[in-house]
């Protein structure tokens, strides 16, 4: 049968008024309309659910019997499609995410802030993992995308290159590049550099950049904020893309734009090929698209 909401309704108005018209009246139908809902609801189920006279209509024992169904089921289903509308309609729902460390704390907070302002019913869950790992987060269904550094479309992923960022040379102020408006890779290859482990995508854009020549290093972290914090030591240099200078924005830091052969970095939405997006992170999507290279363009011109 085709027990539907409207009904359940039908039913529950009869069961509670006792008038064919009174009951049409609180469901907004002609009577005539309502009584065919009532015919067809018995027809369905195979039993009269109210015995009719001319002055009365009274519920009969299988009547009473479906009304302590529907009084559970009424409720139950109303909040089922409510919960729906609230879905598709964008009041209620979860985006996953992975991202980089650099992006998570740096322009993506800014993002959300904006997204939970139109959308304040939905959750935003982000985890912040090196590139390698966001990657792995999508193929395992983790999250619904990352945000990740370059990388290769596959067989099970989709990748969408949404930003672009360069480099910068992060020194003290008084380091002798540190006047400089721009740097060539030639003016910095002679100085030891803070570097990050391998798994970094920063690492891995640079070695990529100046291969089969190799950085000098005299350090390594795993860390932006740390390597800032031995710039401010004293105890080198570094070398960052615009996403994470922000973590650089201690007394006494430069941050020198700098051309490399490769110059600029894919920052890339990843997301399985067989996914469905839910509405909510067809929502997050679209104001990334939106916003995420202007947002790295502004970030750019308040710090070079």
């Amino acid at each position: 049968m085709n027990l539907s909401l409207r009904h359940m309704k039908a039913f529950t108005a009869l069961a509670a008024l006792r008038s064919f018209t009174r009951a049409a009246e609180h469901c907004c139908l002609t009577q005539s309309a309502f009584s065919a809902l009532i015919s067809n609801l018995e027809s369905d189920l195979g039993v009269k659910l109210f015995s009719r006279s001319t002055r009365n209509v009274e519920l009969t024992a299988e009547g009473e019997a479906f009304q302590n169904i529907i009084a559970h089921l009424l409720p139950e289903t109303e909040r089922a499609l409510a919960e729906m509308r609230d879905h598709v309609e964008r009041r209620k729902g979860r985006v996953a995410l992975a991202a980089l460390p650099s992006i998570s704390s740096g322009i993506l907070p800014g993002l959300i802030a904006r997204f939970t302002a139109d959308y304040p019913g939905i959750s935003v869950q982000v985890q912040d993992v090196a590139s390698t790992v966001c990657i792995d987060m999508v193929r395992n269904r983790q999250v619904d995308f990352a945000l990740c550094a370059a990388a290769y479309p596959s067989t099970d992923l989709d990748i969408e290159v949404l930003a672009r960022d360069t480099f910068h040379f992060i020194c003290p102020a008084s380091h002798p590049l540190a006047t400089r408006r721009r740097l060539s890779v030639q003016d910095v290859l002679d100085y030891p550099i803070i570097g990050f482990e391998s798994n970094s995508s920063i690492r891995q854009h640079l070695d990529a950049a100046i291969y089969p020549r190799q950085w000098l290093r005299s350090h390594q972290v795993n860390s932006l904020s740390t390597a800032a914090g031995f710039i401010a030591a004293g105890l080198g240099v570094t070398i960052a893309p615009t996403l994470a200078l922000f973590q650089f924005r201690l007394a006494g830091l430069k941050a020198v734009p700098l051309t490399l052969p490769i110059n600029e970095r894919d920052i890339c939405l990843a997301r399985r090929r067989d996914a469905t997006d839910s509405l909510a992170a067809q929502a997050f999507l679209a104001l990334l698209r939106e916003h995420l290279q202007p947002a790295v363009q502004a970030l750019a011109r308040t710090l070079d």
